[in-house]
């Protein structure tokens, strides 16, 4: 079985903008609130790791220079 691929950092953070704009909304149970949550903090971390990543390889490539 094949590795589930990563969406795309566009995706996540349109997937991470939908959950703030549905939570915003005011509209979902404590419940689902408490879902969307956890969700959005998954999906924000995974795009602070990605532009970390991005930040560093982009240090690397300036020869060191911040």
């Amino acid at each position: 079985m094949a590795a589930k691929k990563e969406k795309s950092f566009e995706k996540r953070l349109l997937a991470l903008e939908e959950t703030v704009k549905q939570m915003e909304a005011g509209n979902m149970s404590l419940s689902d609130t408490l879902k969307a949550y956890e969700q959005g903090e998954k999906l924000a971390d995974s795009l602070k790791k990605e532009l970390a990543a991005a930040e560093e390889r982009l240090t690397v490539l300036r020869g060191g220079e911040a």
